[in-house]
């Protein structure tokens, strides 16, 4: 019996074992913060079709969703201002499927709708800190989160509506920004990396950037607006004289190249944002100087928000280096102190000077532990 006991015990902790792997393993992969606790290591009950949220399946598939949710967050504000003409030819001569960001942009839409299914069939923890795998309970707490952002963000509006000239598909690319309201959940996951220093820089650094990305589409906007009414003073039409690439109204492809007019709003926002600019792309209409007042505002909140506080997050990076320092420069002066002889001065293991140290501190361990009554 003994035996069998024992053999019971091993098999019992080596289930154990394998169920905390996963549990380690599915932390790891997740994005979210809700995850199943340590002590709770026993599988719940789960109705059919019904996902666990701690699962690897789960966390796969979030980090899918984020890397589209970053795709979106770069593409759909480019696409509907850089390259609202050129999907509007491909559009007009051969069909909707025949230009790829169309077909992208419509993977995308289906991914996402298929992450509400997803959603409605996920597990959550309750405020008791237990797994509720109840479908009704599910969709209602899913009704009351994330629904309504990832409804709307899901919502394929190139198809849904038709496609009649160039201020539809302007609307068009209005409305498919409505992507970006997924950005808010992600944000709201990627919360659990704040407590790493290095995680944080780089997640400011990153936010910095596509905002300087999303200022850059808006300006060119204004730009190509303001170009049929300025009479030839606009940024673009500036830029076009400076390139030797002027805009031609009886030539549709006139003007400058669209890598050159994205490079030179991408560092117009940058320096504006920086609050360095030279000068060599300047405002020059009033909704190009009043975007441009926005954006120095929008720079001066960033600095105070995101760069003020670069410095704190560098000394936390270092802080661990600048301890350890500071304690070895205690041993040192402690061996200079009592004279301690060579050969135990230069040993690579200090651990027992610090214990040393520690005796000398508290005088009641060279007596081998405290005196009782």
């Amino acid at each position: 019996q003994r035996r069998g006991g024992g053999g019971g015990g091993r098999g019992g902790g080596a289930n154990k074992r394998r169920r905390e792997g996963r549990l380690v393993g599915a932390q790891v992969l997740s994005l979210g913060a809700d995850v199943l606790p340590e002590y709770k290591l026993q599988t719940p009950r789960i109705q059919k079709w019904t996902i666990l949220h701690y699962s690897p399946f789960k966390a796969v598939w979030d980090w899918v969703i984020l890397l589209l949710v970053i795709y979106t967050a770069i593409f759909t504000p480019y696409s509907a201002t850089f390259l609202l003409r050129l999907v509007e030819t491909h559009t007009a001569t051969c069909g909707y499927s025949c230009s790829p960001l169309n077909v992208v942009d419509l993977i995308v839409d289906i991914m996402f709708i298929v992450d509400i299914i997803i959603n409605f069939r996920t597990t959550y923890v309750n405020s008791n800190d237990e797994v509720v795998s109840q479908s009704s309970r599910i969709a209602v707490h899913y009704f009351k989160g994330w629904f309504l952002i990832d409804m709307v963000a899901a919502i394929p509006f190139d198809l849904l509506i038709y496609r009649s000239g160039e201020e539809t598909t302007t609307l068009i690319g209005l409305l498919k920004t409505a992507r970006l309201l997924r950005l808010v959940r992600v944000a709201r996951k990627l919360d659990r990396y704040s407590e790493y220093g290095a995680a944080v820089l780089f997640l400011l650094m990153c936010s910095f950037a596509l905002i300087a990305h999303w200022l850059a589409c808006i300006w060119y906007a204004i730009g190509n607006v303001d170009r049929s009414a300025s009479a030839g003073i606009g940024w673009l039409d500036t830029l076009g004289d400076q390139l030797g690439k002027p805009y031609n109204d009886s030539i549709t492809e006139s003007g400058p190249s669209i890598r050159d007019k994205y490079v030179t709003a991408l560092y117009f926002t940058f320096s504006s944002l920086t609050s360095v600019g030279f000068g060599n792309v300047s405002p020059n209409t009033n909704s190009e100087k009043i975007f441009s007042i926005c954006v120095m505002l929008i720079g001066a909140l960033m600095y105070a928000s995101i760069f003020g506080n670069v410095s704190a997050i560098i000394q936390r990076l270092y802080s661990g280096t600048a301890r350890y320092h500071a304690q070895m420069m205690k041993v040192r002066e402690f061996i200079r102190f009592h004279q301690i002889p060579n050969p135990l001065k230069q040993r690579p293991d200090i651990r027992p000077v610090l214990h040393l140290q520690r005796i000398h501190r508290d005088p009641q361990r060279r007596h081998g532990g405290s005196h009782t009554g």
